[in-house]
């Protein structure tokens, strides 16, 4: 029996390897990034450390992204969010590991013994089916060779993050995650879809580190840049 082939997510066109998602031609038609901090990931004029960093260090080590929140990125964190085009979680995980790669080669990222994901709520899980970015993480810990656990946990739901402004966003994250294992001595990959102004990684962050990690790495599909 003949098997139906994998279309490429934006050309429609058969792919030869159907786990890529994407074909070799179209990956390159994302557009690119532009120099980014290795920490903050927002633009900079060079690799080192922004400004904005030295002045104000965050709570995490480097922020890697595939994209800025723009189509087709943009477009296909929506669909794998709210469409339940689940789909898109294998490919999505993929383009996040070119660049984690990248990364490595280039010094910013060490070996990560550990990969989390952001976590939802249970009421809101429990609506969505899923959480997007566990989706995208365990096959992230699979390639990378580490441990993937639900280590992080949401005790209380909150606002909607994207409906609040920056100020607001850190008040309503105090207190709303709890660890449930040990991290002593971790390197961790904490992933969430799209990151915006930070404060839900960073709360994480400062979680993980208090509790003994060696360093934290934010891995994202989306940096609003």
């Amino acid at each position: 029996m003949l098997s139906i082939p994998a279309l490429c997510w934006l050309c429609r066109l058969p792919l030869q390897i159907a786990g890529h998602g994407i074909c070799s031609r179209c990956i390159r038609q994302i557009p690119p990034l532009p120099t980014l901090c290795p920490c903050c990931g927002l633009p900079a004029c060079g690799t080192q450390l922004c400004g904005r960093c030295i002045r104000h260090p965050l709570p995490w080590q480097s922020l890697t992204c595939v994209s800025d929140y723009q189509p087709p990125v943009s477009d296909w964190v929506l669909q794998l969010k709210f469409s339940r085009a689940t789909a898109l979680r294998v490919m999505l995980a993929r383009l996040l590991l070119l660049k984690l790669l990248t990364n490595r080669r280039n010094n910013l990222l060490p070996r990560i013994d550990l990969v989390l994901s952001v976590p939802l709520h249970r009421r809101r899980a429990w609506r969505r089916g899923y959480n997007q970015a566990e989706l995208v993480a365990k096959p992230l810990a699979h390639w990378l060779g580490c441990e993937y656990r639900e280590g992080v946990r949401r005790r209380r739901q909150g606002a909607i993050q994207h409906a609040l402004r920056a100020s607001a966003r850190k008040k309503n994250l105090r207190g709303a995650f709890r660890l449930e294992m040990s991290v002593r001595g971790r390197h961790i990959l904490l992933i969430d879809d799209v990151v915006t102004t930070g404060s839900t990684v960073a709360e994480i962050s400062r979680i993980l580190l208090a509790q003994g990690a060696s360093s934290v790495h934010i891995g994202c599909l989306c940096r609003t840049l």
